[in-house]
């Protein structure tokens, strides 16, 4: 039997490719340089915006011409040119098919990058693959907020303590091991698949 009854997974950077990854590609496309991406994010205002994107305040066509600007390139479908690269993360995706047949909860929670024009979950089939999917511009609430953490272990019926949350942001697993969940730093699918192999005790392929 499972140590662990429940596991949440981040969307962007754990059930799909390195997000490192996938704007280092996206810079090459675009032809501007390498870090352009994360400055603009990391400006105050980058940062206002994702918060507002991510709690459906403002919607993504409105987050891609004002986001284009901070990084000085053309705003016609911004998201969709970023995440072009974004494909699934298999490896991780296999585990938690696999978890969930070993009778192991599973859950989504995702900071939402709006979806419209450019739905970035299409194809995943996220409602019918996880027993819960909580996305911040539906329940107005973000990671690394703990009401959405408590939110998302709530709906998934299991405690804390017995729950893996998988994440590439050290704030967000941060937050959620305060509240006593196990944190798991998924950086690399293939590492990330076998760590959690380990902690729910699912076997090998």
């Amino acid at each position: 039997m499972a140590a662990y009854r429940g596991v949440i997974f981040d969307f962007f950077g754990v059930l799909t490719f390195n997000m490192v990854e996938v704007i280092t590609s996206f810079e090459a496309r675009e032809g501007i340089p390498r870090g352009t991406f994360l400055r603009a994010w990391a400006d105050p205002r980058g940062q206002e915006l994702f918060r507002q994107l991510e709690l459906a305040e403002i919607g993504q066509t409105e987050w891609n011409s004002r986001f284009a600007v901070l990084m000085g390139v053309a705003p016609n479908d911004l998201m969709a040119r970023y995440l072009h690269d974004a494909f699934p993360a298999y490896s991780v995706i296999e585990v938690a098919r696999q978890a969930r047949a070993a009778g192991i909860r599973t859950a989504v929670l995702s900071n939402s990058l709006g979806r419209e024009p450019y739905d970035s979950y299409a194809g995943f089939d996220l409602r019918n693959a996880f027993d819960v999917v909580v996305l911040s511009a539906e329940v107005g609430l973000r990671k690394p907020d703990p009401a959405i953490f408590s939110l998302t272990l709530d709906r998934l019926g299991v405690p804390a303590e017995e729950t893996v949350f998988v994440d590439d942001s050290e704030q967000n697993l941060v937050a959620a091991a305060e509240l006593g969940v196990t944190p798991v730093h998924g950086l690399d699918e293939k590492v990330t698949a076998a760590r959690l192999r380990g902690l729910l005790r699912l076997p090998g392929l």
